[in-house]
């Protein structure tokens, strides 16, 4: 068993979208999926993020047939903020969050963890979401954004992956400015990055090397 852990370069960039394609795509490659989603804030009701990934797991894995969301999240918080922020009673426990992910591996052949907000999001006051990615040493999927800006949040968590020396890919979610992106962004990616794709257009490529 492997983890891929997908991160973001911000919050609602389409970290769960991906997941939901990687679900789909892995298991019809005949790998048992599961899901997990350390933290997931701005939970209210239910765990919305949490929700969505546990429903298609379920569909291509039986083990996570009796589970709720609850049983796939380490710690839930209601506001709508970093982990660190959101956790106004420092309920924390890192080790409660390592524990969760070394249980969920054992369901599934490969167990995909969807991190919350980028890379440097605080979980703690010292502990942000690229050291758990490092913990768990996990194979990371960047997701990156397509609006006007994200060049530098893309080269900014590729130089963060690299010097935590993670090992990753990374790819566009082209959805925000989509129109322009041909033209305000995608030059430097085809100058300096030129194996660059998209979740639409490459995912499918991506997963048939996971493993």
């Amino acid at each position: 068993m492997r983890s891929l852990f997908i991160t973001a370069t911000g919050t609602n960039v389409g970290k769960t979208h991906t997941t939901l394609k990687l679900i789909e795509l892995l298991s019809q490659q005949g790998y048992k999926v599961g899901v997990y989603k350390p933290i997931e804030t701005g939970v209210t009701d239910r765990a919305l993020d949490a929700s969505l990934l546990l429903k298609a797991c379920q569909k291509v894995n039986e083990n996570f047939k009796d589970f709720s969301p609850e049983d796939i999240t380490a710690y839930t918080f209601p506001l709508p903020a970093a982990p660190f922020c959101a956790d106004e009673k420092e309920s924390i426990d890192l080790k409660k969050v390592i524990e969760k992910h070394e249980a969920l591996s054992k369901l599934c052949d490969i167990l995909l963890v969807e991190g919350a907000g980028g890379l440097m999001v605080p979980i703690t006051k010292e502990y942000m979401m690229i050291n758990l990615i490092k913990e768990l040493n996990a194979k990371t999927l960047l997701v990156t954004s397509s609006r006007l800006g994200c060049i530098n949040d893309a080269v900014l968590s590729i130089l963060a992956l690299n010097t935590f020396d993670i090992d990753f890919d990374w790819c566009v979610n082209l959805y925000e400015d989509k129109e322009n992106f041909d033209k305000v962004t995608q030059p430097y990616y085809d100058a300096v990055f030129p194996t660059w794709w998209s979740v639409d257009s490459g995912l499918e490529n991506f997963t048939g090397h996971l493993l």
